[in-house]
């Protein structure tokens, strides 16, 4: 899950129309993709600001999901929503336990190898990407970086994510500056 700023966290995407009822395709970015139902309403960010939506029904469909949007009755209207993305207001999540983080919380921390006791600065987790194995954090340079490279390091606590600190907005990682 990712989201911009505000406490609004990004939980899906509305990837097209389905139908001539006005029913849209919806494309999940939450861990289990039924628990983006689980949160209502739903804001849909669009060109013209944030628009507060309910989903009056929605099942499987194919390896996806499709859902109604109350009101939305025809696949013109529904039209509209494709491509917007999904987020709900961060209170609506689940609460974590010690240790777990939203990736929302992850982006924007500067990174620091602590590799073989120096710690040198990396950038900043621009992203994360959801791999088959685990995630894994993209980490842009920026002007204090030791160099200017970007590099993808694995989301693995206690292997390479070695510390989080939310409050000082900083990541250490077990990571080899010179990989």
């Amino acid at each position: 899950m990712s989201t911009q700023s505000s406490g609004l966290v990004d939980v899906g995407r509305v990837a097209a129309v389905y139908g001539v009822k006005g029913w849209v395709k919806i494309h999940p970015f939450t861990e289990t993709a039924e628990a983006i139902f689980d949160y209502q309403p739903w804001q849909l960010k669009t060109a013209h600001g944030v628009k507060p939506v309910v989903i009056d029904e929605w099942r499987p469909h194919g390896k996806g999901y499709v859902a109604h949007i109350e009101g939305v009755d025809d696949r013109d209207q529904a039209a509209l929503f494709t491509g917007n993305i999904i987020a709900v207001e961060r209170s609506q999540l689940p609460a974590l336990t010690e240790g777990e983080f939203y990736w929302r919380d992850l982006e924007g921390l500067s990174v620091y190898s602590v590799f073989e006791g120096s710690r040198q600065r990396l950038g900043r987790v621009t992203k994360l990407l959801e791999t088959g194995a685990n995630d894994v954090l993209v980490v842009a340079p920026d002007a204090d970086s030791v160099d200017q490279r970007e590099r993808l390091i694995p989301y693995v606590p206690e292997t390479y994510v070695v510390r989080v600190d939310l409050d000082a907005g900083e990541l250490d990682a077990d990571w080899d500056p010179e990989f």
